[in-house]
């Protein structure tokens, strides 16, 4: 199984590897490579127009149960585990290296910003930071702040768009 799930990270595009080991995937996603899907990724639900970025994990377990497990308090504790299921919404942005913890429901319209560690539910049209991500702004506000500084460069060629951020980052001064 080990060595099928390597030549499927390897041989498939990352969206379609998602889905291959189970993750509920919708239209128009983009994921990159070196996402870690956890040990249940059939409990990851992603809707449309989702981008994940490098080295995101998603965690569908809690490991601390295997700390219970040794108590020994009851009879079954040997058999304890915890899940979570994993809801991301539509047009969903998932930042560089963050984590989404078991249980959590991220809404529509969201942004998760780099590195955050996700343990709460986020709503929709919000941006979240942090360890814990907490709430930073709505996406109406982030989207006025963008509009202020933003460039109309996702059109353009490499070539072009190099051109046009050397031009407007190295001018010269006067």
């Amino acid at each position: 199984m080990k060595i099928l799930n390597f030549l499927r990270r390897k041989l498939l595009s990352p969206v379609k590897y998602a889905k291959s080991i189970g993750v509920k995937v919708g239209e128009n996603c983009e994921f990159y490579k070196d996402i870690t899907w956890g040990s249940e990724p059939f409990l990851i639900e992603i809707g449309n127009n989702v981008r994940i970025t490098k080295g995101c994990s998603f965690i569908t377990h809690d490991g601390g149960a295997w700390v219970l497990r040794n108590l020994k308090k009851n009879k079954n504790d040997e058999k304890i585990d915890v899940f979570g299921k994993i809801k991301i919404g539509n047009n969903v942005h998932i930042g560089l290296n963050s984590i989404i913890m078991p249980g959590v429901t991220i809404g529509d319209n969201c942004i998760i910003g780099a590195g955050a560690i996700v343990t709460k539910n986020v709503a929709d049209n919000s941006i979240m930071v942090g360890i814990p991500a907490k709430k930073i702004e709505t996406i109406d506000e982030y989207y006025e702040k963008v509009l202020k500084k933003c460039d109309y460069t996702k059109k353009m060629s490499f070539d072009e768009k190099r051109k046009y951020l050397i031009k407007k980052y190295y001018k010269k001064k006067k």
